[in-house]
């Protein structure tokens, strides 16, 4: 199956949306809150945290990386979108296969995308007014429209999952009409086919751990802590 991939000439501002997307996807939500509120409060949070550290940020992985796992964690629901990641493999899979596949495909996704988070300006982003059935009582789509260089406007769109006194969590994140779930589940489907389930989360564990190979023992444990 070919998974759609957008052009190449584009990869550094996807990057940069999606390290966006992940921080974005934190901030202190509580149950009244609507869709819309907690990407707006998140927004307002990320813009917050990086005022006065983005320079120490950029120079200090250890200190991004619990920056964006900071956000990220309280908010995102990891443990559904690896559910939904895995899709057809997740019933044949163990409670431990399970647990190190979520804790391995969070902490690659922060791997990828947590440099661009440096890049977020919060006047480039624009949260948009919910549709007509973008919302019920169980799901929920929050749109927002990013702008980049030149002035273009690309479509960055946020699923979310409400989960009752819990709020509202961010499980999905489609960019350029690419689902990150859709994406990934294809991506893993193909690779389990072709390998196994166990050689993919031994792939996940080993892009977390090398993205942390320049830290040592202790700031491996702080940076992960909270996503394992």
């Amino acid at each position: 199956m070919n998974t759609p991939r957008i052009s190449r000439h584009r990869s550094r501002f996807v990057a940069a949306v999606a390290g966006l997307v992940l921080a974005v996807a934190g901030g202190n939500a509580v149950a009244d809150d609507e869709p819309i509120d907690v990407i707006n409060s998140a927004v307002d949070a990320l813009n917050t945290g990086l005022q006065g550290q983005r320079d120490t940020l950029a120079q200090d992985r250890a200190a991004l990386i619990r920056f964006v796992d900071g956000l990220l964690a309280p908010r995102f629901d990891r443990n559904y979108a690896g559910r939904l990641v895995l899709a057809r493999h997740w019933r044949d899979a163990t409670t431990e296969q399970k647990k190190r596949f979520i804790d391995g495909l969070y902490n690659s996704l922060i791997r990828r995308y947590a440099d661009g988070v440096l890049e977020f300006e919060e006047d480039l982003v624009e949260v948009l007014e919910p549709r007509a059935g973008d919302n019920d009582e169980k799901r929920a789509t929050v749109r927002t429209v990013v702008t980049i260089g030149g002035g273009e406007t690309v479509p960055v769109n946020y699923g979310l999952v409400n989960r009752g006194d819990n709020g509202w969590k961010v499980f999905d994140v489609t960019i350029e009409g690419i689902s990150y779930v859709r994406n990934f589940r294809a991506e893993i489907d193909e690779e389990v086919k072709r390998t196994s389930l166990d050689a993919v989360i031994t792939r996940l564990e080993t892009e977390a751990a090398e993205a942390l190979g320049e830290l040592d023992e202790s700031d491996v444990s702080a940076a992960t802590a909270s996503g394992s």
